[in-house]
């Protein structure tokens, strides 16, 4: 019995734990999927064959993506294709895929901030 209240424990506390940062239906200023990635929020925007990584604080508002670099893994079906991100504006990295993006397609994205941290999200 003591070993089953143990194990229960750790998994409602493993539970709770990952809930606190869950943003993968949360929804950004921009309406793209929200995701904490290299330490800070990545909101990504799908619009034609074109790839917008917003780089958002942990309030989902804009920061400077001075320094950020990145690039996405498209999977659509049996195509894959990856898309480096290049700076767009003050707070945004931006490429394009050779071909519209398709409905459905799962976006890996592989983010370096500013001080060297990075990290990879799937969408």
């Amino acid at each position: 019995m003591r070993k089953f209240l143990i194990a229960a424990a750790m998994i409602l506390w493993a539970g709770m734990s990952m809930a606190q940062h869950s943003h993968g239906s949360t929804k950004g200023p921009n309406g793209g999927a929200v995701q904490d990635v290299a330490g800070v929020h990545a909101e990504l925007v799908l619009a034609g064959n074109a790839v917008t990584i917003n780089i958002l604080d942990e309030s989902n508002k804009p920061i400077s993506a001075k320094g950020f670099s990145g690039s996405v893994l498209i999977v659509s079906g049996g195509n894959r294709e990856t898309v480096q991100l290049a700076p767009s504006g003050e707070t945004a990295l931006k490429g394009e895929a050779k071909a519209a993006i398709a409905a459905g397609a799962t976006v890996t994205l592989v983010l370096k901030n500013s001080a060297g941290k990075s990290g990879q999200v799937k969408f």
